[in-house]
């Protein structure tokens, strides 16, 4: 259609325009309301499938809206920020009324950005339903800001979305398989990395293992602050203590000056708890014990004996030696001559015995 082919439309009551009510941005927090003139027009054209088009104009109007340009960039800017329902509430706060489910049909709205290709991708999972399904998240390292979703985890999703971008240089994954595997196949030209965390991650855990090889090393420590504070045991009570279960008494009683001296100083006991990173019944448990030795219960007795008595200076120096596999350690008490090796105790190291392969690292200390 030409504008020689437009002519004003005449209806019924000979009228060519009609009024058009668009909300403005309010203005004192009142709202406010255009009301504009515009013009309707007839197309001449037989075989245009439009009979009727009304002008727009430009920078204020759009076909079908019922909002000024203005006030539907700033209410599309609120639901990028704060979404439906906290957008709507802002934005009825700012005199600008309207539903959540409108908020999210402006943004929905907006053409696709234009995603720059990217150098350096991050590759990773992300789970629809942990331990069922898996899809694969796609990040630029560099902005910091997600590319794509995969709907799977598989290499061959993953090679063909990185080899429709030549332009990668740098794939940051983790060291799963089927990553290695993708970028391989569809970034050859593409360098490997570990991710951050990861990195961290295998630090801590070759340091972990570096201080348990070298654990006799470290038996003589520095004097604990909080250990000067309490007063120590007498010694005839200490000769008649259990080999190991001593080690806990004396956390017991500097725990218990420590909280003990603390109130005398008129801490209160959430405080105290926070302070020390206790639990609120520990910290009640340690305040209303008058003395330490009230805490020793069952186990921790003196006159308790146990079939592993003389087979713990051995298991202690093994563990110092850096074996902390329990099944290990039973196998090699059970020929010097560990008596419940035939009444029936192998079953309970049974369970630490390896699976699949992979032998139990125990974070903590066996209690023998």
């Amino acid at each position: 259609m030409t504008e020689s082919d437009a002519r004003p439309a005449s209806g019924a009551s000979g009228s060519c325009s009609y009024l058009r009510f668009l909300a403005d941005v309010p203005s004192a927090g009142r709202s406010v309301v255009l009301q504009l003139r515009v013009r309707r027009f007839r197309c001449g054209n037989t075989k245009c499938p439009r009979q009727t088009f009304v002008e727009e104009i430009s920078g204020l109007t759009r076909r079908h809206g019922q909002r000024t340009e203005r006030l539907r960039s700033i209410l599309t800017a609120v639901g990028l920020a704060l979404a439906g329902r906290a957008g709507a509430r802002l934005a009825a706060v700012l005199g600008m009324s309207i539903s959540r489910s409108t908020v999210l049909r402006l943004v929905e709205a907006l053409p696709e950005p234009e995603v720059p290709m990217p150098r350096v991708v991050g590759v990773d999972e992300y789970a629809t339903r942990k331990g069922h399904r898996y899809g694969t998240v796609l990040v630029d390292v560099e902005t910091r800001r997600p590319i794509d979703l995969l709907p799977d985890r598989e290499a061959s999703s993953l090679a063909a979305w990185l080899a429709q971008r030549p332009g990668i240089e740098i794939v940051c994954r983790d060291r799963t398989p089927f990553f290695a595997e993708g970028a391989t196949a569809g970034a050859p030209q593409a360098t490997q990395v570990a991710d951050r965390w990861h990195l961290w991650h295998n630090l801590g855990e070759a340091a972990e293992r570096a201080v348990a090889r070298h654990r006799q090393c470290l038996r003589v420590l520095v004097p604990d602050p909080v250990a000067k504070a309490e007063e120590p045991a007498p010694p005839e009570e200490k000769a008649d203590s259990p080999w190991r279960s001593e080690r806990f008494a004396d956390r017991v009683r500097a725990r218990h000056a420590t909280v003990h001296a603390l109130l005398e100083a008129g801490h209160s006991r959430r405080s105290i708890g926070r302070r020390l990173q206790m639990t609120h019944r520990t910290v009640k448990s340690l305040a209303d014990a008058a003395k330490p030795e009230d805490l020793f219960r069952g186990q921790w007795q003196h006159n308790r004996t146990s079939v592993l008595d003389e087979y713990k200076p051995y298991l202690d120096q093994r563990w110092d030696e850096g074996c902390t596999n329990a099944w290990k350690l039973w196998e090699e008490i059970v020929p010097l001559g560990y008596a419940a090796a035939t009444a029936g105790s192998a079953p309970t190291c049974e369970r630490s015995a390896p699976r699949h392969g992979r032998s139990p690292r125990s974070r903590r200390h066996p209690a023998w």
